[in-house]
């Protein structure tokens, strides 16, 4: 059963207990609902196994009133969501939408982000991301220097020292 059925079966219950829909879907999975499109291809290459799993209990969780553009529906209700983790004691505050329920899931996406940086440095996700971003822009940077170093040598050879203007 994935989390999106759990939360609409439960979404009475979450009024009274809002944390449900979080211990039942994992972590993984919103990270990798939330990749960009281009990272599909690198998927593979990417090692996510050493991603920290979040543990409701190292959690502290408060909720701040935002402010900013919305209207009563913003600036009258706690809908910052302020994230501690109690055993690193990272914070985390999250504010990008209405929703309390968005900003509780994009603010344990960024705690997660977060704890994989400063527990596995040059092997989390983002690092390896970067590197395979670079690895991919020196390619494209090699393709393109190869490519015109070919069109110039064709001019040359069909054209002589004049450069292809007649």
């Amino acid at each position: 059963m994935t989390s999106r059925m759990l939360c609409s079966r439960y979404a009475s219950s979450l009024l009274l207990w809002p944390t449900i829909a979080f211990r039942a879907s994992t972590v993984t999975a919103t990270i990798a609902n939330a990749r960009p499109q281009g990272w599909r291809m690198f998927s593979k290459s990417i090692d996510s196994s050493r991603v920290p799993v979040l543990q409701e209990d190292d959690l502290e969780e408060t909720f701040v009133r935002g402010s900013g553009p919305g209207g009563q529906s913003v600036a009258k209700t706690n809908n910052k969501v302020v994230l501690t983790h109690k055993p690193t004691g990272l914070v985390v505050q999250c504010h990008t939408s209405r929703s309390l329920f968005e900003n509780r899931r994009v603010a344990r996406q960024l705690l997660v982000s977060k704890l994989d940086q400063l527990i596995n440095g040059d092997q989390s996700v983002e690092a390896q991301r970067q590197r395979l971003d670079q690895r991919k822009q020196t390619e494209t940077a090699r393709r393109k220097m190869r490519l015109q170093a070919k069109k110039k040598a064709w001019k040359e050879r069909e054209f002589g020292d004049e450069g292809g203007r007649e």
